[in-house]
């Protein structure tokens, strides 16, 4: 594949001034390879230029193989001086040649550099597509460095739709072929994979240790020059996770540095995004900005746009982080965007895996059923001969059946593997789903505070901080939702802590007051926790505004017990608690949401204001989640 990755070599001249000898003809000359009779150039425009002309000698001269490398020079012309978009062009091209002439390993060699394209685009699905095709064509010809560089493109492929487990084992598959047979070049790639498949994994120490591998490989070879550039920006990536971040932004200026001495923009985007990222994660928000904002603008540019949802998710980030909301929001709404694309795009990669698996076996099953009629052709006839004609016909029968029966099986397991994948997907989307509400009613709660920051009336203040304290009760449990591994449950004790802690930060009683939590496990659906946390929440907060006065410390329970097929939810404090004849505070409207609540859960509420008040309820006929 390094061989196609060369320009081809083209001439600084003009067509015109190329010398003859007296006895070549202009016959002999369009004979003439045309890569032969156009010499090197330094110059980008001469050598683009160049390589047109190539493409019109060698569609003269029918030289089908200059002409799918001319395609595959200026496809690599594009994708270091324009965009990718061009490049996938001049690369379909090629593979139209190449398929025409019947060139199948450069047929193939040709589909794993479309792979390389299509993954800076981001379109996953057509990069799976064209990495099975090469597959195929590699293992019928028995091209061993072939099938191991499908392994490592494939492993590049699932990173990027986070399949990191799967991506590592395709890895170790092509370095047993690569390092079996020598590859070196190959066997750096692929050390560089996965070590970075192994970063998200969490296995730091072998990831760093695999990286330093493709490193040393690298250098070995002489190859100084943008893999080993990527391998610096990877290894970066290593240190800023193990947080050793001063070694990181050491590497990702080597990257930086070295792509801009030779001119590579686009090598120049990861480690700039990096740095960012680096010093968001060090609290530096201003440092940060604009390394992230001149990453979008090298992505938008050069066309590799599959990180730039990420970028403006950690732009938006930056710019809350400054109290800059105009802009975080701006921010906000395109990486919601961008991140839609992105899953849609892995989701697409999945299906047309799956699709291009099923036409390679059915294929295979078309061959082998042929394969197999043949040889029961022969068998029977012989069977005719030496059984006569009702044994054969019986014997026949029963493999027949036999094979359907195989049929059958096979295409059960398959539609199988296909639900599970399909599974997979739809649990994906339905955390991806409970992601994006607890986002918006974070965004909610975030507009509500800057709303209520220009209040003056304490009214509306305290209205506006009890919506607040509401729309978080409901964001937690759609976070604990896509957190947890099961999505139709709440485990209610973690939630009452985590919502006890919310509460108790927007009244400022940390100090002064402690929520505990004596309960078992418990799990919940939604549409069960979603009222009873918005109870609890009323209850925390009433009791935070009026049980404990000037400063007093004081203490809040909570249980939430399962008794046959009741629930049973208490909420008690040894606060001030109710005196007989005293007027209810507040505007009532929590309490009137309390008994809505109740009823909506078919349940009844009982109160003791015997040392601090106790609020009981008990919901009838509930089943556990």
């Amino acid at each position: 594949m390094k061989r196609l990755l060369l320009t081809v070599v083209l001439a600084c001249v003009s067509w015109s001034s190329i010398p003859r000898t007296p006895s070549q003809t202009q016959e002999d000359a369009s004979k003439t390879s045309a890569s032969e009779l156009v010499p090197n150039t330094k110059d980008t425009l001469q050598e683009y230029k160049n390589f047109k002309k190539t493409i019109q000698l060698s569609q003269k001269s029918k030289d089908f193989k200059t002409l799918g490398e001319a395609y595959i020079g200026l496809a690599k012309w594009h994708e270091d001086h324009t965009v990718l978009d061009s490049s996938i062009v001049y690369l379909q091209k090629a593979i139209s040649v190449y398929e025409k002439q019947k060139m199948p390993n450069l047929l193939a060699d040709t589909y794993l550099l479309l792979v390389t394209n299509y993954s800076g685009t981001a379109e996953y699905d057509k990069g799976s597509e064209a990495v099975y095709k090469a597959l195929a064509i590699y293992e019928k010809e028995g091209n061993q460095r072939g099938i191991g560089q499908c392994y490592t493109k494939i492993s590049d492929l699932l990173y990027y739709s986070d399949s990191y487990a799967e991506g590592a084992e395709y890895c170790k598959k092509a370095i047993a072929i690569q390092e079996k047979n020598g590859y070196d070049d190959d066997l750096a790639l692929s050390y560089r994979r996965l070590a970075e498949n192994q970063l998200f994994l969490g296995n730091l120490d072998e990831s760093l240790q695999n990286m330093n591998t493709s490193i040393n490989l690298y250098k070995k070879i002489g190859e100084l020059g943008p893999p080993l550039l990527a391998c610096y920006n990877g290894r970066g990536n290593i240190y800023k996770y193990m947080e050793r971040y001063d070694e990181a932004i050491a590497d990702y200026n080597r990257c930086y540095d070295g792509a801009e001495k030779i001119g590579f923009t686009r090598y120049m985007m990861p480690p700039t995004a990096n740095i960012g990222h680096v010093y968001i994660l060090q609290g530096k928000y201003a440092e940060a900005l604009p390394y992230n904002l001149r990453a979008i603008e090298i992505m938008k540019r050069i066309g590799n746009t599959k990180n730039l949802w990420e970028n403006y998710m950690h732009v938006s980030n930056i710019y809350s982080e400054l109290s800059d909301y105009k802009n975080a929001l701006e921010y906000h709404e395109l990486y919601e965007q961008g991140h839609t694309e992105y899953l849609n795009t892995i989701i697409a990669r999945k299906d047309s895996e799956l699709q291009v698996k099923y036409e390679t076996a059915k294929k295979d099953i078309e061959i082998l059923d042929q394969e197999a009629k043949i040889s029961q052709q022969r068998k029977t006839q012989s069977l005719y001969i030496v059984l006569a004609g009702l044994l054969a016909i019986i014997l026949f029968g029963m493999i027949f059946t036999l094979k359907n029966i195989r049929k059958k099986r096979k295409a059960l397991s398959e539609l199988n593997v296909t639900l599970d994948a399909k599974n997979r997907q739809n649990e994906l989307l339905l955390k991806e789903i409970h992601h994006r509400v607890k986002n918006n009613l974070e965004m909610v709660k975030s507009l509500i505070a800057l709303q209520s920051a220009k209040l003056e009336d304490g009214a509306s203040k305290e209205a506006m901080l009890a919506s607040q304290n509401r729309v978080q009760s409901m964001g937690i449990i759609h976070q604990k939702l896509y957190q947890g591994t099961n999505l139709g449950a709440i485990e209610m004790k973690d939630y009452f802590v985590n919502l006890g802690e919310g509460i108790l930060d927007t009244f400022n009683a940390d100090d002064k007051v402690k929520i505990e939590c004596a309960m078992d496990d418990l799990n919940l659906d939604v549409d069960t926790a979603v009222p009873i946390g918005l109870i609890v929440n009323e209850l925390l907060t009433n009791a935070l505004k009026y049980a404990f006065p000037e400063g007093t410390k004081g203490q809040i329970n909570i249980s939430l017990t399962q008794k046959d097929n009741d629930l049973l939810l208490k909420v008690s404090d040894n606060g001030i608690g109710k005196t007989q004849g005293s007027k209810p505070q507040g505007t009532g409207f929590g309490t009137q949401l309390i008994q809505l609540l109740t009823q909506q859960l078919n349940g009844t509420i009982s109160e003791d204001h015997k040392n601090g008040t106790a609020v009981a309820f008990n919901f009838k006929n509930f089943k556990i989640a």
